[in-house]
């Protein structure tokens, strides 16, 4: 007797681990097929991470965790798969009869080489694959100039980024309401961080809910690393598992200055769309000739938080301490290393890249780059942080200092350099270089 397979489509949680707001999973119950929920944690990634303690892959297990705890009240499950992409989708097309697969878009250069690898094997077996604009407001070619290219300014594209949105208010999707179209079946096997190949680590994330003052207060607060005065939305918007469209409404609603810290991220991931070769070069070509220092010991130094500026150094130990750091102290601590140590920002940016708990590549290189004058709109090179008068201006009082640095009191550590030399040094390479 011939036992033919259920049909199904599948949806595929990427960098959207959420039911509520979910486009591609929207689309994919409104479906004529019943839903399989799919999560892959992919061998060429885990592979390239260098500790088996890693927040990241714990702070995703655990985004999955609840979404299979809600998949499961409807009688439904989340299967998840440890392999390479393509090596997934060949076991997934052995066990079900796949119809269509649905996901939403990635961005990021890998991702968009795995897309065109899955989207060939699917159309090998005849299989439709659908990619949904969900982790953004507007794409790349979205806002583009009048003659087609993209823009490299970020004040002209956050203006016709605001104009567009006026004209387009972005739909909220109701996935959640249409769970009863999933799959029903007996609950998948759930891995746990040893199952995947790592351990178990601890760490606190930011809770989802923001307080209305906050918001309304962020232009106020959002430079005060002592306060709690930003949104710490970064590591949910990292992995989706808060809705892009939801938090623009917020900041129509509250505040504009938090609104264009959500454009800039937009931004950001536009220029690595168009400029690709700013992963590894200087979006400005000639900052690839800076002449380096490149110092090893002031950079292991640099990492530890043992610089002996207290504004640098409280910064790098909450980062090695949490896997976050407050934006203002992240512009300091990359001016540091970049101007007053005078290393490449490319060591600063795999730091950033290894440590950051909300690590995504266009927002960290784009801000490396700003701070190493070689980005596109970016700090001119010859700014340079006084990390002396940004501790006056944004934690007088040391409470952030003092939170991070447990055992402060001036002069806790000698200055790796003295500022006004590495002032001038920095900016005498900078010139010399540029000039060639």
């Amino acid at each position: 007797m011939l036992i033919t397979k259920q049909p199904v489509s599948i949806f595929w949680f990427r960098r959207d681990l959420r039911l509520s707001d979910n486009h591609g999973l929207y689309m994919a119950l409104k479906s004529q097929y019943p839903v399989l929920a799919i999560f892959i944690f992919d061998f060429d990634i885990l592979n390239n991470l260098t500790s088996k303690k890693d927040n990241r892959v714990a702070f995703i297990l655990e985004a999955l965790r609840q979404i299979n705890t809600e998949l499961v009240e409807t009688g439904s499950s989340l299967y998840v798969l440890h392999d390479t992409p393509v090596a997934a989708f060949e076991k997934l097309t052995k066990e079900f009869e796949i119809r269509q697969v649905f996901t939403n878009n990635d961005y990021e250069p890998y991702a968009i080489t795995r897309d065109k690898k899955i989207k060939d094997y699917l159309a090998s077996k005849n299989i439709s694959f659908h990619l949904y604009k969900d982790q953004v407001i507007f794409e790349e070619h979205e806002i583009i100039k009048t003659d087609g290219k993209p823009y490299t300014v970020y004040t002209p594209y956050s203006k016709m980024w605001k104009q567009k949105l006026e004209a387009e208010s972005p739909i909220q999707f109701a996935s959640e309401e249409c769970l009863t179209q999933l799959l029903k079946k007996d609950p998948f096997p759930f891995p746990s961080l040893q199952d995947i190949g790592f351990e178990t680590v601890e760490y606190k994330i930011p809770s989802m809910d923001i307080a209305d003052g906050v918001i309304k207060n962020y232009h106020e607060t959002r430079n005060l690393p002592g306060v709690s005065g930003t949104s710490e939305m970064s590591v949910h918007l990292r992995f989706g598992t808060v809705s892009v469209r939801r938090l623009v409404n917020l900041a129509k609603q509250f505040n504009e200055k938090w609104l264009n810290e959500l454009i800039w991220r937009e931004f950001f991931m536009m220029i690595l769309f168009h400029f690709p070769s700013v992963v590894n070069h200087s979006f400005k070509k000639k900052y690839d000739k800076i002449a380096w220092r490149n110092a090893d010991e002031e950079f292991k130094l640099w990492c530890k938080g043992e610089t002996g500026y207290p504004l640098v150094d409280a910064g790098m130990r909450q980062l090695n301490e949490t896997g976050r750091m407050h934006n203002r102290v992240r512009l300091v601590v990359a001016s540091f290393l970049v101007k007053h140590l005078l290393i490449d920002w490319r060591w600063g940016e795999a730091f950033f890249a290894e440590k950051l708990l909300d690590y995504e590549l266009a927002s960290n290189n784009g801000n490396w780059q700003w701070a190493a004058g070689s980005g596109c709109d970016a700090a001119p090179y010859f700014r340079v942080f006084n990390p002396h008068i940004q501790t006056k201006k944004f934690d007088p009082e040391f409470v952030y200092i003092k939170t991070w640095i447990k055992d402060y009191k001036p002069g806790y550590l000698p200055e790796v350099v003295e500022h006004e030399f590495a002032r001038k040094r920095a900016l005498e390479v900078y010139k010399r270089s540029l000039a060639e």
